[in-house]
């Protein structure tokens, strides 16, 4: 009787305290919960899962952090195009969370049939760590790819809206209410918001010229740039912005292609040719089998 006391003991005690674990960290998420999204994009497929440790990282750790190294990365989100996925403080939680949570996932299976590794678990929680960092790279690839893209459609768009009357800025507006969504739909955006918070018109291009660091934004910039300080016609500099940004998409289209019989030469020499010759010689090798010369 004494023995099943002490098991009802330690069972209603356990039950307890797993009770109260998780009674914590609901009270924990419960702190995180009501994050303002609404004028930002959704976080990548690949962090919807630990997004809620994200912001339990974030409201205990990331919000701590010096104000030098959040500007450093919030610096780095915005020349990324990343600024309005996530702020400083989540990134470096993101960072922080996958560097735990993969080297836990694996260590349960090791855990389980008794062989842990710590290098292993040591590789996993570096690559964790580096993880976001290769999203960042990969998206800055893509962002650039979407702004050459999409540039002289909102170089149009400008152009039209400056020759029906509108000033620069006016016309800017326009372009980001009716121009297609993307990267340069948010660059702009933000351009606007500058100038509405206080800045010159050229100061917040200058911004936008360092954020994206593309030499087509770049000449575009330069260009306004020059033909507000000349007084020279904001149309015709437009429009030849468009033309010259469409004549140079067109001229590397004509370059990838023109590069491609280049780049199949390696599969070509590797797989096609290997297994060409293996049909072609296979009937011979099998008649000089049969004949005894081989």
């Amino acid at each position: 009787m004494f023995d099943d006391l002490i098991a009802l003991l330690a069972g209603l005690s356990f039950g307890g305290a797993v009770a109260s674990t998780l009674m914590g960290i609901a009270i924990l998420f419960a702190m995180t919960a009501g994050e303002e999204r609404k004028y930002m994009d959704p976080p990548p497929a690949f962090m919807l899962l630990v997004w809620p440790f994200v912001r339990l990282v974030t409201f205990f750790i990331g919000n701590n952090l010096p104000a030098k190294y959040l500007n450093k990365l919030d610096m780095k989100l915005q020349k990324n195009g990343l600024s309005f996925v996530m702020t400083a403080e989540d990134y470096f939680s993101v960072c922080l969370v996958f560097a735990v949570v993969l080297p836990v996932l694996a260590a349960i299976p090791m855990a389980s049939s008794g062989d842990i590794k710590p290098e292993f678990l040591l590789i996993l929680a570096l690559i964790g760590y580096v993880l976001p960092e290769a999203w960042v790279k990969d998206s800055r690839r893509k962002r650039d790819r979407e702004v050459v893209k999409s540039l002289p459609i909102y170089l149009d768009y400008l152009s039209m809206c400056v020759d029906a009357g509108l000033n620069f800025s006016g016309a800017l507006k326009q372009a980001v209410d009716k121009g297609p969504k993307g990267a340069m739909k948010n660059e702009f955006r933000i351009v606007l918001r500058d100038v509405n918070s206080g800045q010159t018109r050229a100061d917040a291009l200058r911004r936008l010229a360092e954020r994206i660091d593309l030499k087509d934004v770049t000449v575009f910039v330069s260009a306004v740039i020059q033909a507000e300080k000349m007084g020279t016609s904001m149309k015709e500099t437009l429009s030849v912005q468009a033309q010259q940004r469409l004549d140079e998409r067109f001229q590397r289209a004509e370059k990838m292609a023109m590069e491609a019989p280049v780049k199949l030469v390696i599969p070509l020499v590797i797989f096609i040719f290997p297994l060409t010759f293996m049909i072609l010689l296979f009937p011979i090798i099998v008649k000089f089998i049969e004949q005894g010369t081989l």
